[in-house]
Order: structure tokens, then C-alpha cells, then sequence
């Protein structure tokens, strides 16, 4: 990026990414596939850097959320297989077998539907079958009552014409939490997983060659569910391994400038709504970040930024392109310094947790106007 065009800009580490991928890599069983979870641009990193570099250096399979997603991949030069999570119309069926991609099937009539595609344009569509074992989205039915019924509607969905079934999974609701309670919902829905796929394999006499269920949290609190494939997306960016333990590294550093600095007295208002009035002398600087940039208008007043050697308060309500910090102590900063909004030295957990949100959205929410740059 040209130095005379910087006002904000999000630092991606490939490097980082990189070695977080090696070192998931490195705890799983022999054998098991690793799937890079790269929808929503890959949680804000930029998804074909991301999906290039898992793709050279190894990586079985991607998943997006969506087909424009996978269709941007394609484009874009990414071979490797990708499975898209969300559901695609049955319309576009021709559209998902000749870009090779693989398809989630979440209920018997979309199966049918793309069966019935995919018979008469002659081809076949890979899919994975979804299930729903607790998290209540998207998927077969078939905890308690609906148990049979679910089995029974697998069965006639992998026998339908047209379709190739590669794989079988489920999402886990609360692996990354903490608590006997979220530890037992946990263990019970991959009971539920590993029985249904029990009665589908021993009614059909087909053997699914992919389960997988271990999102980020399974693959750090539980990695016997790592079955066939992991799918480690937030853990992929440096993300949810608090405790340390496979060492990963944060991929994304959120960094803006200041564009001017001003004193105000006691007693002056900033920003909209005058929601901070001033209580001494203060020397105010603005930076040039706002929510339409992914900096949530809910931190206003709540946040400190990393800033010289320290930080600097957040002050006033958060501007569509702009917002104001206290610099009254933090002399050796000046217009055009940096300020780092998130990253090594502004934990972005803190921030999350001052918006009262998750890091996840934070990431997502950096928008597309404030450039990448690849470190």
C-alpha cells in the first residue's frame, strides 16, 4: 500500500496463518483431513490468500458459506475440493457440478430436488449430508422421536439418482464453552451423530468415506471427534486458543492513523449526541476509523486503543468514518502516528467483550474499504 494512501488498514499474517494450520495439522490422528473454513472472506482475512496458501501448503478441502463464495475461489484459481455449507437453490445444480463443488444436504426434498437436476442434465453432484443434532439450523432431524425418521430419510437421500455422497457431519452448539453442562450437550450430540450414522451405514449397506464434526472448539477440548476431518475455522486466525494450547498466533492486526489533534477546554462536547463532555483540558485526537470501516458505533465510550506507549480512551459516540481519543496523556503521539485498534498490544477479546459480542464479528466486520495488506 502507497504510504500517501494509508488511513486505515487491517495487517494480515500469512506466516501466522501458516504456521496455525501446521500446528492444528500436527495434533490430529493420522489420516485425518483438515478443512479450512474460509466464508465470510475467510473471516475477514482476504479468503483467496487464505484459501491459496491452505491449498499450497496441504490442506485437504475449504468451506464457504455460500456459492458466490465458492465461485469467487474458482475464479480466482483455487482447485482444491470445497464444500459450501449453506444451501444453494436447486436451480443452480448445473452450476455446482461443472465448478466441481460440493454440495450440503440438510433435508430429503432438497436432496430430491437436486437429484432430480442432476438426473436430467446426466451428471452427478457431490454432496455431504447434514445433520441436526442440537444446534437446531440447518439439517436432518433426528434426536428423540425423529430418530427413525431421520435415519430413514438419509437412507432414501444418498440412494437417490444423480447424487454422490461423500461425506456426513453435524455442527456442535457449545464445544468452545466451558461447563459440565456444555461438555455433556457436547458428548450428546456426537453420540447422536455417531448412532445416526451407525443406522444409515447398517440399513444401506454404504459407507459415508467423510464424518467430521470437530469445529474450533472440538479440536481443542475434544479431539477424539476428529473422526475423518476437522473443520477448524476461528482457529485457523489465532483465535480461541486462550489457553495456549497448540500455540497459535493472531493473524490480523486492525492499525488507523490519527488525522488531527486538538485541545478542547472543560466543559466541551464530542461527537454526536454529546455523549462525553470534556472534564479537563484535553487534547483530543481523531482517527480516521468509524463503523462504516467495521468499528462497532456500541464501543463508543467503552474502548481504549493501543496508542505511542500506551492507550488512549475512546471518546464520544463513534462516527460513520471517524472517532475521537484522549491523548492527553499520550504526548509522544502525533497526526499521522499509527493506532492500533486490535492486535499484539490491544487484545481484540477486550474489545469484543466492551461490545459485548464475540471476536468472530468483529473480524467479519471489517470491511471491504479498508485494504489487506499481506505481511
Amino acid at each position: 500500500m502507497n504510504d500517501l494512501q494509508k488511513r486505515t488498514w487491517a495487517e494480515i499474517s500469512l506466516p501466522n496463518i501458516r504456521h496455525n494450520y501446521e500446528a492444528i495439522r500436527a495434533c490430529l490422528p493420522a489420516g485425518c483431513r483438515f478443512l479450512g473454513v474460509v466464508k465470510a472472506d475467510a473471516y475477514g482475512h482476504g479468503a483467496l490468500p487464505v484459501a491459496h496458501l491452505l491449498q499450497d501448503s496441504g490442506a485437504d478441502y475449504l468451506a464457504v458459506s455460500c456459492l458466490d463464495e465458492a465461485l469467487e475461489l474458482r475464479r480466482g484459481g483455487v482447485t482444491m475440493p470445497i464444500l459450501i455449507l449453506g444451501h444453494t437453490p436447486h436451480e443452480y445444480t448445473e452450476t455446482l457440478i461443472d465448478n466441481d463443488l460440493t454440495q450440503t444436504v440438510s433435508a430429503l426434498a432438497k436432496a430430491q430436488e437436486y437429484s432430480e437436476a442432476a438426473f436430467a442434465l446426466g451428471k452427478k453432484l457431490r454432496i455431504h449430508i447434514k445433520l441436526d443434532t442440537g444446534m437446531s439450523r440447518l439439517g436432518f432431524l433426528c434426536a428423540g422421536e425423529h430418530f427413525a425418521g431421520g435415519v430413514e430419510n438419509v437412507v432414501r437421500s444418498i440412494g437417490l439418482p444423480g447424487l454422490e455422497t461423500e461425506g456426513i457431519y453435524t455442527h456442535f452448539a457449545v464445544s468452545d464453552e466451558p461447563g459440565e453442562d456444555c461438555e455433556a450437550y457436547t458428548r450428546e450430540q456426537f453420540r447422536l451423530f455417531t448412532d445416526v450414522i451407525a443406522a444409515v451405514e447398517e440399513k444401506s449397506a454404504f459407507h459415508f468415506p467423510i464424518r467430521h464434526c470437530a469445529n474450533s472448539g472440538a479440536v481443542l477440548h475434544y479431539p477424539e471427534m476428529a473422526l475423518d476431518m476437522v473443520r477448524p475455522g476461528l482457529l485457523l486466525y489465532g483465535y480461541g486458543d486462550e489457553e495456549g494450547k497448540l500455540g497459535l498466533r493472531p493473524c490480523m492486526r486492525l492499525v488507523t492513523t490519527v488525522s488531527t489533534i486538538k485541545y478542547y477546554e472543560p466543559g466541551t462536547s464530542v461527537s454526536y449526541g454529546r455523549r462525553f463532555v470534556c472534564q479537563r483540558r484535553t487534547r483530543m485526537g481523531v482517527l480516521a476509523i468509524g463503523y462504516a470501516d467495521g468499528l462497532p458505533r456500541i464501543l463508543s465510550n467503552r474502548c481504549s486503543f493501543a496508542a505511542g506507549e500506551g492507550f488512549a480512551p475512546q471518546c464520544g459516540s463513534i462516527c460513520m468514518d471517524m472517532c475521537m481519543v484522549d491523548l492527553t496523556d499520550r504526548p509522544e503521539v502525533h497526526v499521522g502516528d499509527e493506532v492500533e485498534i486490535f492486535g499484539a498490544k490491544n487484545d481484540i477479546n477486550a474489545l469484543a467483550a466492551a461490545a459485548g459480542t464475540i471476536s468472530y464479528e468483529l473480524l467479519c466486520s471489517i470491511f471491504k474499504r479498508v485494504p489487506r495488506v499481506y505481511l
